[in-house]
């Protein structure tokens, strides 16, 4: 069965969209540190930051979505934002102006998130959802290998890194002009009834769970800034940091598009709890690992595939079992609780990193990870891990 034009649509502005952002994300942590002068600590408060500020705007445009907002202006306006904002990073001076924008980036990741999300929700049957987020964020990692390896080759060629920031602004516009023009606005009743509100209580107990675990895994985050440093520090060249980070979406992408559709036909607990499973043995692995060129790239890589294999299946999961009138803002509180947790979470991360060193600080976040997924496995623990994800059951 094909998947619906929406999701094919917004899959390709993810994929432009990642390709603008990527130029910029793995750079940023270098930037910061070798010319602004900044330390660890500011890295984790940038990117907390950056996954924070939204928090509050995720639930507020899904309930709008909810209430009858267009969609499409919604998710219009929010990368209309970002990639207004993005490419003026490479003017900044100083590390606040790099706080501001990322701020305003990240804005507009929260306008846009909660709707587009309901959009794929709504436009897929359930027994294809779970491919159909898999396709999306497929193609978003997609993205994220063709943006570092523009930057790499701009690199190459002896462009300076903020040049590199501006450039990033040219599939940013292709970005709008996709969204304008090939992404249609669906149905909507005359007069949009006012939906009931979503309380905690109400929710079914796989939403809980997915919360509650979400929240806590961006508490224990290890961003993947933080594992670039992580490859400088053994080593690994400047220049060559755009192309491991490539590498590293170019695993993510097949990864993600199999979670998906394993959690279409195993059920979506338990790829969940398999993916963060494996995302702990990384984490352990990345805090006890010796130095070798290999190695660094094998442990990188690992590590992003441990982060994708389980994309697919939390969006998939709450529009499974979010009441179709309030799942916008079912999208919008996941989000939520995930970006208010980050900015605590990049904040502890940087500074055990500062003041103990890397391997303390990945072993917390293992210990942290591997208690997200007992939250999970114990919320929904009335249901058996190996599920088919069909309607009712997953």
């Amino acid at each position: 069965m094909r998947l619906p034009r929406t999701v094919i649509v917004l899959g390709l502005v993810s994929f432009l969209n990642d390709a603008a952002s990527e130029m910029i994300t793995p750079l940023l942590p270098v930037f910061l540190t070798a010319v602004l002068g900044s330390g660890a600590a500011v890295v984790g408060l940038v990117e907390g930051v950056a996954e924070a500020s939204a928090s509050f705007l995720k639930i507020v445009s899904g309930r709008l979505a909810d209430r009858g907002w267009r969609h499409k202006r919604l998710v219009l306006g929010g990368y209309a934002l970002s990639n207004l904002c993005r490419p003026l990073i490479g003017l900044a001076t100083a590390w606040p102006w790099v706080l501001g924008l990322r701020f305003l980036d990240r804005i507009g990741k929260g306008l846009r998130t909660a709707p587009r999300d309901a959009l794929i929700a709504a436009a897929t049957p359930e027994p294809l959802r779970g491919r159909a987020f898999g396709f999306h964020r497929a193609l978003d990692n997609a993205g994220a290998v063709a943006g570092p390896l523009l930057a790499f080759a701009l690199l190459r060629q002896d462009v300076p890194m903020t040049q590199v920031f501006l450039w990033s602004a040219l599939p940013g516009a292709l970005v709008l002009a996709l969204l304008a023009f090939g992404l249609k606005e669906p149905a909507r009743p005359a007069v949009a009834p006012k939906p009931p509100p979503l309380r905690w209580r109400a929710l079914d107990p796989h939403l809980q769970g997915l919360i509650l675990a979400g929240g806590a895994l961006a508490l224990a985050a290890a961003p993947e800034v933080f594992v670039v440093l992580w490859a400088t520090g053994r080593g690994l060249e400047i220049a060559w940091v755009p192309l491991l980070w490539a590498a590293a979406s170019a695993i993510k992408t097949p990864l993600a598009l199999l979670g998906g559709e394993a959690s279409d036909r195993l059920g979506r607990r338990a790829v969940l709890l398999g993916g963060w499973g494996v995302r702990v043995a990384m984490l352990v692995a990345l805090a006890l690992a010796r130095d070798g060129v290999w190695l660094t790239w094998t442990l990188f890589l690992g590590y992003a595939g441990a982060l994708a294999l389980t994309e697919g299946p939390e969006r998939a999961l709450i529009g499974d079992h979010a009441p179709p009138a309030r799942r916008a803002t079912a999208y919008g509180l996941f989000h939520m609780v995930v970006g208010l947790a980050a900015l605590p979470g990049g904040l502890l991360f940087g500074t055990l990193w500062q003041w103990w060193g890397s391997t303390v600080a990945f072993l917390c976040s293992a210990a942290v990870t591997a208690l997200a997924a007992a939250i999970l496995a114990w919320l929904t623990r009335r249901q058996p891990i190996f599920r088919p994800a069909s309607p009712g059951n997953s």
